[in-house]
């Protein structure tokens, strides 16, 4: 009962239950071009992350890149340093 009590709370709360590294991968996927493609690229995002769980210092890294990460300028140098996938 306690796991579906906690589900609950991750639906209703949205956001509240994804870590910093999941949003920003979540943002990424916001870039695609086709519902379809981003539909697999959220599933691969879920995938990822149960596999591989981010650690402490990875929150830290994609929490500062979160909210600078811009589809509209991903295709450029600073986009892609901005969105976590250039250095």
């Amino acid at each position: 009962m306690r796991h579906v009590v906690l589900a609950l709370l991750c639906v209703v709360f949205a956001g509240g239950c994804r870590s910093n590294c999941r949003a920003l991968s979540e943002r990424q996927c916001e870039c695609t071009l086709t519902t379809s493609e981003r539909t697999v690229c959220l599933a691969s995002v879920a995938s990822r992350e149960a596999n591989n769980p981010p650690t402490p210092e990875d929150e830290d890294a994609c929490e500062a890149l979160v909210d600078e990460c811009d589809c509209n300028l991903i295709d450029t140098p600073e986009g892609k340093r901005n969105c976590g996938i250039a250095r």
